[in-house]
Formats: C-alpha cells, structure tokens, sequence
C-alpha cells in the first residue's frame, strides 16, 4: 500500500519539521505539500494510529483542538501564543511543585502551559520600536 505509506510519511515529517506541537488542520496544510490528495479523515485516522504506536503523543491545552508533537520521553512544557494561537515547547521546568499542593496532598506529576505572545507576534518582532511602558503601582501582574 504505497500511497497510505506516503500519506503516513508525510505525517510524520509534518510533525517532525515543525518542530511544535500541530493541530490536525496545521498537520493537514503541512503534508499536503509532499501529498497533495490528502484529506482530513487521512490524516485523523493516521494521527491515532501513530499515537498508538508510540510515534507522536497528544497535547491537550483547556478548551482546544488537541495538537500533537514528536513522542519525547523528555519532560517539558508548552507556551501557547495569544495572537497567533501556535503553541510551542518550553524546555524549563521550575521543579517540585508539591509545595504547591493542599496538606496531605501528593502530587504525581505537572503541566504548565504559558500564555502570551510568540517571537514572531510580539510589536517589537514586527519592527515597531518597543516602548516600555511604566510600571503601575497597582500591577501585580507576572
């Protein structure tokens, strides 16, 4: 079956060039470049079947499309941009977060998605002078 070998080929590099997490619509619009009868029903049905083969695992943010990324038995986590909405991995961990849990509590794992705007979104990115605002007084905000 040379053609599903192909669809499935295509897949996999989409997700592996990106090098990000991928929504199904963004695997889609990647690999119909090497394959360009790919359909979407191609692409979930291959999604699933290379996630339970251990080849790319799934991302899930609250509230949106599930992505999916190379299968990496590395820890990390993901910063997702307000602007463009691509999410991307953060390598950083801050650690234990047990402390962070109410007494009695154990904590058996994490997942920090940060929120805000990419490289590429950012004014400063797109050439306009970034100006730094004052601080308010009243911002506690991080």
């Amino acid at each position: 079956m040379e053609r599903a070998t192909r669809q499935n080929t295509a897949i996999r590099e989409a997700i592996a060039a990106a090098g990000r997490p991928l929504t199904p619509t963004e695997v889609l619009d990647e690999a119909r470049r090497h394959v360009a009868a790919l359909g979407p029903a191609t692409v979930y049905r291959n999604l699933k079947a290379l996630v339970d083969a251990g080849a790319i695992q799934v991302v899930t943010l609250p509230g949106e499309v599930p992505r999916y990324e190379v299968a990496q038995l590395r820890h990390h986590h993901h910063f997702r941009c307000d602007t463009c909405q691509r999410v991307f991995d953060v390598h950083q961990c801050p650690g234990d977060l047990a402390s962070l849990a109410p007494p009695g509590f154990s904590v058996s794992r994490h997942e920090i998605t940060l929120y805000g705007q990419c490289s590429e979104c950012r004014p400063a990115a797109k050439g306009r002078p970034r100006k730094k605002a004052p601080a308010h007084p009243h911002d506690h905000s991080h």
